[in-house]
């Protein structure tokens, strides 16, 4: 067993976590023969599940030129929006293993939806093929420019139920909301039901939800569109997006067992934005699309794209990618479940 297995097997604490995905990183991908001719001139769907203009549909139409270019291939976005990207993996469980499709999966919310055995999940993130993280970023709280809460204390000091917005059970945006309010002991109603983020976006913008939990790289189109603001990072450092926007341990003083909370969820926030394959994919074509998304998210020009568009690439491999999911699929405990569960529950449907 590695060191970076060692750790992994220990447990889901935050300092655990950066640990894992730091050593991951520095540890070689197994090489395989590629099958580049057969993709030459062919077409590759990256499936996306998620509607048009959200972050991950902005992602995948950055990186498919690139890994097209790598693959020799024409690589095209199809969006599958529905229950928050669970309708869309489910899909790949049992797709073609043809090689000729693969998909931007919301890591965090695919891990917690399968843990949690949340209805509906028919996929099994173990059993997909991992060809690698593009990103791994923190996440935010938005509200509405026009609001009054200019801090997390304003928030924390008015009593009333607040209203966000979320798309599936588990995509991200509504666990993450969970685990928030939570943590900080606040009257929430999180309102499924949005087709992505963006739509998520738009009602806080337009008043009709109060607020939202993002990924910063998707908070950042929103604050530039205007009508959005950015209250705190969820996490213990900074976001280097929103460096002058405080994390929630510095906007407040977090209880104790609220920090293990948040410190949790922000392990598995470390994810990001996995692509995978259909399970049983043939060892060459695998290998050829692990070698394209490699040459794809590292390549120099790709990185300058996506500090120029605030959706910065961080490439960890496959193998990486692979174990440090399986890490988080499998370690809760039993009581972890349990908790995890009681407070997803509380999540309430549009």
């Amino acid at each position: 067993m590695s060191a970076c297995s060692r750790l992994a097997s220990r447990g889901l604490s935050a300092l655990a976590g950066l640990l894992i995905l730091g050593c991951l990183a520095a540890e070689p991908v197994r090489a395989e023969p590629a099958d580049f001719a057969y993709y030459k001139g062919k077409t590759v769907r990256i499936i996306v599940g998620f509607s048009a203009g959200g972050g991950f549909d902005l992602y995948a139409r950055m990186i498919a030129p690139y890994i097209g270019k790598a693959l020799g291939a024409n690589v095209i976005v199809e969006n599958q929006p529905g229950a928050g990207g669970i309708t869309a993996t489910n899909r790949m469980m049992t797709a073609p293993p043809d090689g000729l499709q693969i998909m931007l999966v919301n890591g965090l919310a695919a891990a917690f939806g399968q843990f949690t055995e949340q209805q509906g999940v028919r996929y099994d993130l173990a059993k997909l093929e991992h060809l690698g993280t593009v990103s791994g970023n923190p996440w935010v709280w938005l509200v509405t420019d026009k609001s009054r809460w200019k801090t997390v204390a304003d928030v924390l000091n008015e009593k009333r139920k607040y209203m966000w917005s979320a798309g599936g059970p588990i995509d991200g945006l509504s666990d993450g909301a969970a685990f928030t309010c939570e943590a900080l002991k606040i009257d929430c109603n999180i309102v499924l039901g949005y087709p992505g983020s963006n739509d998520s976006a738009n009602a806080v913008a337009k008043g009709e939800m109060d607020m939202l939990y993002v990924v910063d790289t998707s908070a950042a189109n929103y604050v530039a569109a205007g009508d959005i603001r950015v209250l705190a990072t969820i996490s213990r450092t900074r976001s280097k997006l929103f460096p002058n926007v405080p994390t929630i341990y510095e906007a407040t003083k977090v209880p104790e067992a609220g920090a293990t909370l948040l410190d949790f969820h922000s392990t598995a926030e470390k994810l990001g934005r996995i692509l995978v394959a259909p399970p049983g994919t043939p060892a060459e074509r695998l290998a050829a699309l692990r070698d394209a998304t490699r040459v794809a998210l590292t390549d120099p020009a790709l990185i300058a794209e996506g500090d120029r568009t605030q959706r910065n690439v961080e490439f960890v491999g496959a193998e990486e990618t692979r174990k440090a999911t399986i890490g988080v699929v499998s370690d809760p405990t039993p009581k972890q479940k349990k908790r995890m569960i009681d407070i997803l529950n509380k999540v309430e449907k549009k």
